[in-house]
């Protein structure tokens, strides 16, 4: 029952963190045309904007948080092969297990300030500093669900580690293990 209850959590996250990812996928496009677009206002109409620079650099802070939990689900992050490839499977259940719960501090910590820095916003009216001054708070909103998105990410592939060292089976479907294990060389 247990095991059940944990599977539908890891399956569950997977589904949210997927649609979350695919969806900010959308975003590059209207990034680019927003850089597009100053571009050829500054250079061919001499009309630079004044918004475009702030836009730009929120969609992209969209995009690189809210697309960290993706990332982390399709094992596209960094990893010290040299080391991590000579050791037996079981040990490198360990070091994800340990390096799952070190970023899951790191995230939490990440989040308890985002939610700080939003009521700071929100009570001193923050803007960015720039001709057009667009408000911050929303950017804080962002930040603290990117790091809720992550720790729970994070929490899922524990579990399926934890499962994996103690029973040496794995805990989701094989075909969605090698959807993941196949998606970042496609």
């Amino acid at each position: 029952m247990i095991v059940t209850a944990i599977r539908g959590y890891c399956l569950g996250t997977h589904a949210l963190v997927s649609f979350i990812g695919n969806s900010i996928s959308y975003l590059m496009p209207v990034l680019a045309f927003v850089v597009a677009f100053e571009v050829f206002a500054r250079y061919f109409l001499n009309s630079p904007t004044i918004w475009a620079y702030d836009l730009s650099l929120f969609i992209f802070g969209y995009i690189a948080a809210l697309g960290g939990a993706f990332a982390q689900q399709q094992r596209a992050h960094i990893n010290v092969d040299i080391l991590y490839n000579t050791v037996s499977p079981r040990i490198r259940n360990i070091f994800n297990m340990l390096s799952f719960s070190l970023a899951i501090f790191f995230v939490a910590v990440i989040c308890k300030m985002s939610i700080g820095k939003f009521e700071e916003a929100i009570e001193f009216n923050y803007r960015r500093q720039s001709e057009w001054a667009p408000q911050m708070h929303h950017y804080w909103v962002m930040m603290a669900v990117a790091s809720v998105l992550l720790a729970l990410q994070l929490t899922s592939d524990w579990l399926e580690e934890c499962y994996h060292l103690f029973t040496g089976k794995n805990l989701l479907p094989a075909s969605l293990r090698n959807h993941l294990e196949e998606t970042p060389n496609d």
